[in-house]
């Protein structure tokens, strides 16, 4: 006797009243129709993109579109960067085709050995019967947009991407100056959102699967995406494509090289990529990245100065009261016992002191820089690339660094992070507010006041301002009682230093208007005086510094605390 036909079960057959019963259907999946073998685009058993996100149209859309890309790296770490340039376009307004800023920013992040050019998806397979003919991407769209890329590669910022070495924040900033244009020439917007996992394995070998992803007319509707953004952005940087190599050329090398020896705020995230749009559009800030440029080798050099130290490390530094038997200087032995028992008592006893890395850091360096009217020009130009050498000669010796802007108000503090200054800050900053330095240093007392309730560290302040800061003496002398004090002064042209409190600074140096005018290789004589690289007779000194010796190389214990890097 026959076996029954098999039938839904009591768990898949729900009752309903009058004895009806409603039995489950089961719709077709996305993955359903790329996992079975009668399917055209039959992937097999592995695939990068499994059967899960096969039905997410976030990761269909983009991934699908790099159907297009003509760049293949090496290393699938670098295709995850991508996905960081694509969500900081996103974040600064600009919504590009996840390929194209896949491709482009690959020119720019990687040397030409990393990286494979040529197509990844064969030109048929994305030319379907079901896209409109007049829609389609052509052979003459792919051609062209790969003797684009290959121009782009040309570009010296390209060229010398493995020396650059440029961060995500900095590769999303090149592709919003570079693709800017495209973007706004946009119509269309994407069907679908960008929400790509950040998984390796999702790129390592996606070649064979890319015309399924790409080509989704077979998929449910759910997932089904129309490429019309995609052909229309083609065909954007196709009419944008002398402007779109124009700015590929205007990269300024000097700015990015900068960027890449003192790196970058990763963790400010877009604030940190408005920053550095807004010092890539600056003119100012090319002046400030040149000087910077000729005085920062020597600094780059600076090492975590040596402390003495009790531990039985290195070498002996010199002679100190504390320290362990085997350091006990032996003519301490030659006293007679009453007199050794009381040096003891006293802590008079010598031992020898040995190298070591400093201890623990007590001190934070607030770098002030006026941004004030009177700073434009060469004085803007010299105040912060000094700032910049400064902060990065201190990060080196292991002390804690702020910068701080103020024209007639004290703006924010921009702290350096994790070794990096803030350097795209200080090169966009603009002042608006005119000039009040009484009321800045009223709010830098208030500041410092507060600051030493929680923070045990020692604050030592550096002034880079003109030489017409007027500022009450008493104001001067509330900051001197919570922190050091040093300044260095640029005069105006035919200007004379004439400040009643320089007396209350640990240290101060002048540089006169006809230094810093003239730029090339007396301004950077200057900076690298202050800064403590070049050690030569006084008179060989530009003559703006000649007349402050006595307190551009303080003897006392207070001026060594506060000084500027020497």
């Amino acid at each position: 006797m026959a076996a029954p036909p098999a039938g839904p079960t009591g768990k898949d057959v729900a009752t309903l009243p009058h004895g009806l019963t409603l039995q489950p259907v089961h719709l077709p999946r996305a993955a359903d129709h790329l996992a079975s073998p009668d399917h055209p685009d039959y992937l097999g058993d592995a695939v990068p993109v499994p059967p899960s996100l096969l039905n997410d149209l976030t990761v269909v859309g983009p991934l699908g579109s790099l159907a297009i890309s003509q760049i293949k790296p090496r290393s699938s770490s670098l295709a995850l960067r991508a996905i960081r340039w694509h969500e900081g376009l996103e974040r600064l307004g600009l919504v590009l085709p996840f390929f194209m800023v896949h491709d482009v920013g690959l020119l720019f992040a990687a040397p030409r050995e990393q990286l494979e050019l040529g197509a990844r998806c064969p030109i048929e397979r994305l030319q379907r019967p079901h896209l409109d003919p007049g829609r389609g991407i052509s052979l003459h769209d792919i051609e062209g947009y790969r003797a684009l890329l290959d121009e782009i590669g040309e570009s010296e910022a390209a060229r010398r991407a493995p020396q650059l070495k440029l961060n995500d924040d900095l590769i999303t900033v090149v592709l919003s100056r570079v693709l800017g244009t495209v973007a706004s020439r946009l119509t269309v917007t994407p069907g679908y959102r960008s929400r790509i996992p950040v998984d390796a394995s999702l790129f390592d070998g996606i070649e064979s699967q890319l015309a399924a992803l790409f080509e989704t007319s077979t998929l449910p509707a759910e997932v089904r995406v129309s490429r019309v953004f995609e052909i229309q952005t083609l065909r954007a940087l196709a009419d944008a494509r002398l402007f779109v190599l124009t700015m590929a050329d205007a990269l300024d090398i000097d700015t990015l090289r900068l960027f890449g020896m003192l790196g970058s705020e990763a963790s400010a995230g877009a604030l940190a990529q408005v920053d550095l749009l807004a010092a890539l559009e600056s003119p100012e800030a090319n002046d400030i990245v040149n000087f910077s440029l000729e005085i920062l080798p020597s600094v780059l050099e600076t090492k975590t100065r040596p402390a003495a130290g009790t531990s039985a490390a290195h070498g002996f530094s010199g002679i100190n009261t504390r320290g362990t038997i085997d350091g006990l200087v032996l003519t301490e032995l030659a006293w007679d016992d009453l007199e050794l028992a009381r040096r003891i008592a006293d802590n008079e006893v010598l031992y020898y002191a040995r190298e070591q890395s400093r201890e623990e850091q007590r001190r934070i360096h607030y770098l002030l820089v006026d941004a004030s009217a009177s700073m434009r020009g060469d004085r803007q130009t010299f105040a912060r690339g000094m700032a910049i050498a400064t902060g990065k000669k201190l990060l080196l010796e292991g002390e804690d660094v702020a910068f701080r802007f103020y024209d007639a108000r004290l703006y924010e503090i921009q702290r350096a992070k994790s070794g990096q200054l803030p350097t795209a800050h200080i090169l966009s900053f603009k002042g608006e507010r005119g000039r009040n330095p009484a009321r800045v240093f009223a709010e830098l007392a208030t500041d410092l006041d507060i600051a030493r309730h929680h923070d045990p560290r020692t604050p030592v302040v550096h002034l880079f301002t003109h030489a017409a800061l007027y500022i009450p003496r008493e104001m001067v002398q509330a900051v001197r009682a919570h922190a050091h004090l040093s300044a260095v002064f640029i005069l105006p042209s035919g200007g004379q230093l004439d400040l009643d409190y320089l007396d209350l600074l640990d240290a101060h140096w002048v540089v006169d208007h006809a230094t810093i005018a003239g730029g090339g290789a007396a301004r950077a004589t200057a900076a690298r005086s202050i800064l403590g690289e070049t050690h030569g007779d006084a008179a060989t000194a530009p003559v703006s510094l000649r007349s402050v010796d006595a307190t551009a190389h303080p003897s006392s214990a207070r001026d060594d605390e506060a000084r500027l890097t020497r």
